[in-house]
């Protein structure tokens, strides 16, 4: 299948599929007499893994990871266990950092008239010193 076909059935779009054999996250595939790129269903099943690994907040090194482990059939559930459960407690500190910034956000416009005064508390945070 051409990239259009195989961005269809991955559903990774045609230049992310570029930028991944770029980086050599997928390996390119062979080409046709007419130069166009041939997907094999294998490449498209790899696509669908990065995509999933990228939806769920992996980066492209612990998806390079993930991969190796995916196609090691010897491998230790353990490892990809590890690696998930790093990159959940990963998630979870970003997480709470959002939301401390959300809650000064909130503060600060709770704080602020928004009228048509010049006094706005959320400029005055915004140009403190640190």
């Amino acid at each position: 299948m051409n990239i259009g076909q195989a961005s269809t059935a991955s559903g990774v779009s045609q230049r992310m599929i570029r930028h991944y054999e770029k980086i050599g996250l997928i390996p390119e595939p062979p080409r046709r007499d007419s130069g166009y790129r041939d997907y094999a269903e294998a490449d498209v099943a790899r696509l669908r893994f990065v995509a999933h690994a990228r939806d769920l907040g992996f980066p492209i090194d612990e998806i390079r990871a993930l991969l190796g482990l995916w196609q090691d059939r010897g491998r230790s559930s353990a490892d990809v266990k590890a690696l998930a459960l790093a990159r959940a407690d990963e998630l979870g500190r970003k997480a709470r950092i959002l939301e401390d910034m959300r809650a000064t956000l909130l503060d600060l416009a709770e704080r602020c008239q928004g009228d048509d005064r010049p006094d706005c508390p959320i400029l005055d945070r915004l140009s403190a010193k640190a």
